[in-house]
């Protein structure tokens, strides 16, 4: 009897957020584990020396470089909604996407797909108008780059209907609710920490299918990359028990977006 092939999923983490002297995460651990590097674009974080470096560090290690595009929102680190004209934002993701694509370009590496960021990826789950300016953006810089987004999402729909190649993600550390989002970071329990525990949701995710929400139900799951934050004091020995878990289960990990 033949064998199955053995399952293969994208490991993706949110880099290059540090600014001037604030400092935040250890990319460089992170970078070393995960396919994805979700950079940020210098919006919600992220100095242009830092986007730099991050980018040479993904580079080198053959890692995935992802434009984190978010709200110009340095003060709330991109988790606050903001009601932008739609032809704003548009401009306000190219602008990123530029900047990025710099860094990207000079360090051997290319922009390889575009991630929303904060407040502007849960917007964009329901946002009719919001999603369609990132997807505007997405389409006039480069027709080609893929989206990573939520399943089910306004952001995933109209990029795919806009013929842009479009990839689903799940989270690792974030609670869920019963209808499939993200448990609001405000709540109680939002953020998982320990990183058994996290590992052992991820391999559900990814060998079962499922993930359970918050009250208690089991939601289906669909995700071509798994989110692990990389502002999380943990972050490092979460992602590197996430990786061990989906090794020891004989899953492959490689960029959806190479």
């Amino acid at each position: 009897m033949i064998s199955p092939p053995s399952p293969t999923i994208d490991l993706n983490s949110d880099v290059g957020e540090s600014y001037g002297r604030w400092r935040l995460g250890d990319d460089a651990a992170l970078i070393e584990v995960v396919t994805s590097a979700n950079v940020a674009c210098g919006f919600h974080a992220g100095d242009p020396s830092t986007l730099r470096q991050t980018c040479e560090q993904a580079a080198a290690r053959g890692v995935a470089i992802g434009a984190q595009v978010a709200y110009p929102d340095l003060g709330g680190f991109g988790r606050r909604f903001i009601d932008m004209d739609p032809t704003e934002l548009t401009d306000a993701v190219l602008y990123q996407l530029g900047a990025l694509e710099a860094m990207a370009r000079v360090a051997g590496g290319r922009v390889a797909y575009v991630k929303p960021h904060g407040a502007l990826y849960n917007a964009v789950v329901h946002h009719e108008t919001q999603a369609g300016a990132v997807v505007r953006a997405v389409r006039e810089y480069d027709a080609t780059l893929p989206v990573l987004g939520l399943p089910g999402s306004q952001l995933v729909g109209q990029a795919g209907e806009a013929g842009l190649p479009t990839f689903l993600e799940a989270f690792a550390d974030r609670a869920y609710t019963p209808v499939g989002t993200l448990l609001p970071r405000g709540q109680a329990g939002a953020v998982i920490t320990d990183p058994v525990a996290v590992a052992a949701r991820v391999v559900r995710m990814v060998v079962g299918g499922e993930v359970e929400a918050v009250d208690g139900t089991v939601v289906p799951v669909r995700a071509d990359s798994i989110c692990v934050h990389g502002d999380s004091p943990a972050a490092v020995a979460i992602v590197r028990a996430v990786r061990e878990a989906l090794d020891d289960e004989g899953v492959s990990l490689r960029a959806f977006a190479p």
